[in-house]
């Protein structure tokens, strides 16, 4: 897995915004369409501003799944991640194909499933995600599933995952987060001809430390991507400080410090 560290999170935004849309760009001229999974937070807002004003990418052409959603939130809700990727991408970039996961349905399960057969109909080739300050990808809270085939799943978030929001400012209090969520699976995360992890803010340093230096396995979710062939982490000086090969190491000529986990 390559890990690049850039000065900050603006800086992180800008270089992970434009992999992607050189990622956006190949799967249209190899294939004439782009299908990409996009995460929703406030981890990713640099990142995807800096991705919607990116020049010369067909929007026409992509494909947008979505990553998970919480179960029983309205899409007017401040913390729904369908209304996050709606204001924050969909509807900057004019993109008409795009999947949303209604976790406000009257049954999530049917949702799971007809999303999940439209994304097992092709593959996708770019995956843009974050990690939770538990290790969570997605909302594969630890122990996370690593064996479903399952496209989505139906999980139960853990306390830490749920205190994440209410520090993020999406709700007032843990009472008021939901318990349920809809998730994409790991495996069908690893699907993805590439991912893109884009991780600032020293809130996700320990978890971007355990992640990458820790053993591969279902306690620190996050872990499991670097047996990715095509995985990159892009964190900035906060977020890679706790790191046994980082500490700081951000040039002052801003050139970003790469490794290999």
């Amino acid at each position: 897995m390559l890990v690049k560290i850039f000065k900050d999170k603006v800086a992180l935004g800008k270089a992970a915004a434009e992999d992607a849309a050189a990622a956006i760009r190949k799967a249209i001229r190899d294939g004439g369409r782009a299908r990409i999974i996009a995460a929703t937070a406030a981890s990713q807002l640099e990142f995807l501003d800096a991705l919607t004003k990116t020049p010369d990418i067909d929007w026409a052409n992509v494909e947008v799944f979505h990553l998970d959603e919480y179960i029983g939130l309205p899409i007017t809700h401040p913390g729904s991640f369908r209304r996050m990727l709606l204001e924050q991408l969909i509807r900057k970039t004019g993109i008409t194909k795009y999947h949303l996961l209604d976790g406000d349905a009257a049954n999530p399960s049917d949702v799971v499933r007809q999303v999940g057969r439209k994304i097992s109909s092709a593959p996708i080739d770019v995956a843009f995600l974050g990690i939770g300050e538990n290790g969570h990808i997605a909302f594969n809270d630890p122990p996370a599933d690593f064996a479903t085939e399952e496209p989505y799943i139906i999980v139960t978030l853990d306390e830490t995952s749920r205190r994440q929001q209410v520090g993020e400012a999406w709700f007032r209090s843990i009472s008021e987060v939901p318990e349920q969520a809809i998730s994409m699976s790991v495996r069908q995360i690893l699907k993805a001809k590439e991912i893109l992890v884009v991780v600032p803010d020293s809130r996700k340093a320990a978890a971007v430390k355990a992640c990458l230096e820790s053993e591969i396995g279902p306690n620190m979710p996050a872990s499991i991507l670097r047996t990715h062939p095509h995985a990159t982490a892009y964190l900035d000086k906060n977020s890679a400080s706790l790191l046994s090969q980082a500490r700081q190491g951000v040039l002052e000529d801003d050139t970003p410090v790469m490794l290999s986990r």
